[in-house]
């Protein structure tokens, strides 16, 4: 029997679906997906603005356990001043919807990264969770280093110790640091992927 006009169509959709969500996931090497978002200070914020810099794109929660364990530690602090104290980009991505745990105002943003003395390039609202659905984030805290040229060399978790206690930190070794260093030197990234750990994003 031949296929109506309408199941045609509707088979044709889902093609299309799949195809979009193919490509919305980012792989190691390939160019990472552009995006433009509103940060907490108001201002529109691509990351085409970035060409020729290193981004490092960190997913938080401030309500999560494990991304607790990095901010009162003070380890995500001392790599975000690391990274933007080398002329490179971080930017901070917060994708919990409205009403979903982590989710915050632009208000809120600003008391957690004054409080907390951290140091990101930008802190970006993902409401709508369009920026982290295109680099298929799953968990906070996931990271993500892109390469001047625009490409993804890193993404996954941030150390290789999957917990909350920060007395795991200095036995871990450190994903992004060790990406970020390699991207830096020009060198090709030792563990390009790894499984991200933590609480999930909160979309809506």
């Amino acid at each position: 029997m031949k296929p109506s006009r309408l199941s045609t169509l509707v088979i044709g959709i889902f093609a299309l679906g799949a195809v979009s969500s193919a490509q919305a996931v980012p792989e190691i090497g390939q160019p990472a997906p552009a995006f433009t978002g509103k940060a907490m200070d108001g201002s529109s914020v691509g990351l085409a603005d970035y060409a020729g810099k290193t981004v490092v794109l960190e997913w938080t929660n401030h309500e999560c356990p494990f991304v607790k364990k990095h901010y009162d530690s003070g380890n995500m602090q001392s790599l975000q001043k690391d990274v933007t104290g080398k002329d490179a980009v971080w930017l901070t991505v917060i994708s919990s919807a409205p009403g979903k745990q982590g989710h915050v105002s632009a208000e809120k943003a600003k008391e957690l990264t004054t409080s907390r003395n951290a140091a990101p390039s930008h802190v970006l609202l993902d409401e709508d969770g369009t920026i982290g659905q295109a680099y298929g984030a799953t968990a906070t805290p996931q990271m993500v280093v892109i390469t001047p040229k625009q490409t993804v060399a890193y993404m996954g978790a941030i150390d290789s110790i999957p917990s909350a206690k920060a007395s795991d930190i200095p036995k871990a070794e450190n994903y992004v640091k060790a990406a970020f260093d390699a991207v830096s030197a020009g060198t090709p990234v030792a563990t390009a992927e790894t499984k991200a750990y933590g609480c999930s994003v909160k979309y809506q």
